[in-house]
């Protein structure tokens, strides 16, 4: 016992004995860990890109059914997977709890498993509880008032010859083009931000204007709009000859074709021919709103009607400050299927207030120099910029009019 006692080989034996139950543990808490911390780490990755993913449909839907953003953000989830999922993923949107500024435009994603795991299980007496939770929100990205709609391997907005754009705000094309924004020619655009789906390649543009190539294509603001009622016939039309003065009430027409001096009362106008303001149009039209549709436009979508104004026509237009179309000039059916180009021009004593929409055609824009539109937004399937335009944006309050938020996708918990 004494020579035992004396052995260092003894004491390092007798210590490793007593140790060996704190070795095991550490290593058994050490191998836990480790598969905990991989598994939250998962789980985390899996949450925010499921929150992301479902912000990102959010952005692109249309009306108040999320049944899309939750598949998505679904999806999503299980493309991340790698962990076990013994309990099924719960997605909100709106988001229910949390810090983030607008829950309607939120997506809340919430993950939970049981994970067993071998050390701790036996300590514990079952499985460990490990959750993670991410929230992404569609956030405004920039003031635009002019956007196209165009969603083809086309240019979205071309400005070209001598054409002077100056906008006090942003312009957005969702074509994935190469050229979905071109400033060539002898052109001039002073306008910021300069962004699209596609690429904005470098062009005539003002020092310090930020182009974004490749964003998220801007919904619609428009598109919440309630499509124009259905017109069985409509045989009216509306004429003023040059020289002569009318006056006219809201209604539906089947042309209406100014070439004098015509004052519009307030009201909604229904147009299922076209409009023409020609180079002697003398138009003073305050609180309304001009709908371009067809008659029964269910089955004769390819007559939608168009608006020309000629170069020469003096225009003092507003749109409707109350109501539906508060803020709307123009609205074109959006279930128009014809191809043509609609032309706004005017001299430089006309003021136009309020939104051009023409989501399924083209709007050529040939202002003159001079042309007072401070309020004036423009939505159209494809922009084509050949005058010259100065648009500050800045709208009287109450006017129903204003500018739209860009598009952009962050996680914010």
């Amino acid at each position: 016992m004494r020579r035992l006692r004396a052995s260092r080989q003894g004491n390092i034996a007798t210590m490793t004995a007593l140790m060996m139950p704190v070795l095991i543990g550490s290593a058994g808490l050490a191998s836990d860990t480790i598969q905990w911390t991989l598994t939250k780490r998962m789980m985390q990755r899996a949450a925010d890109s499921g929150a992301i993913a479902g912000a990102y449909q959010l952005s692109q839907t249309t009306g108040s059914n999320n049944a899309g953003v939750l598949q998505s953000a679904r999806n999503d989830i299980t493309r991340n997977g790698g962990f076990p999922m013994s309990i099924a993923p719960v997605i909100n949107s709106p988001a229910t709890s949390g810090s983030f500024r607008d829950a309607t435009s939120a997506v809340e994603v919430i993950l939970a498993t049981d994970l067993r795991l071998p050390f701790t299980g036996l300590i514990m007496g079952g499985p460990m509880r490990i959750s993670a939770r991410a929230v992404a929100e569609v956030v405004g990205n920039g003031d635009y008032c002019v956007l196209a709609l165009e969603n083809t391997n086309t240019p979205g907005i071309p400005i070209g010859g001598s054409a002077t754009v100056n906008l006090g705000c942003g312009m957005m094309s969702n074509a994935p083009s190469t050229t979905s924004i071109i400033a060539n020619g002898a052109s001039n655009v002073t306008a910021s931000p300069v962004a699209a789906v596609g690429n904005v390649p470098p062009g005539n543009y003002a020092a310090g204007t930020v182009r974004e190539s490749y964003a998220l294509p801007l919904r619609d603001p428009y598109r919440n709009l309630p499509d124009p009622i259905n017109i069985a016939n409509s045989n009216n039309d509306l004429r003023v000859q040059p020289n002569r003065s009318s006056t006219f009430s809201s209604g539906t027409y089947r042309n209406i074709d100014v070439s004098g001096t015509a004052t519009f009362n307030p009201g909604v106008y229904y147009v299922t021919g076209s409009v023409n303001f020609g180079s002697q149009a003398n138009v003073t039209a305050n609180g309304v709103v001009f709908i371009l549709t067809a008659t029964n436009i269910a089955s004769n979508t390819s007559n939608v009607a168009t608006v020309g104004m000629q170069g020469g026509a003096r225009l003092n237009m507003a749109a409707p400050s109350t109501g539906t179309y508060a803020g709307i000039l123009f609205y074109q059916d959006r279930r128009a299927t014809n191809t043509a180009t609609n032309i706004i021009n005017g001299n430089s004593s006309s003021l136009l207030q309020g939104a051009l929409y023409f989501p399924r055609q083209e709007l050529q824009m040939n202002g003159t120099s001079g042309m007072n539109t401070r309020c004036l937004q423009i939505v159209a399937r494809r922009v084509d910029w050949r005058g010259n335009t100065n648009i500050q944006n800045v709208c009287p309050a109450n006017s129903g009019a204003g500018s739209f938020k860009g598009t952009q996708i962050k996680l914010v918990a």
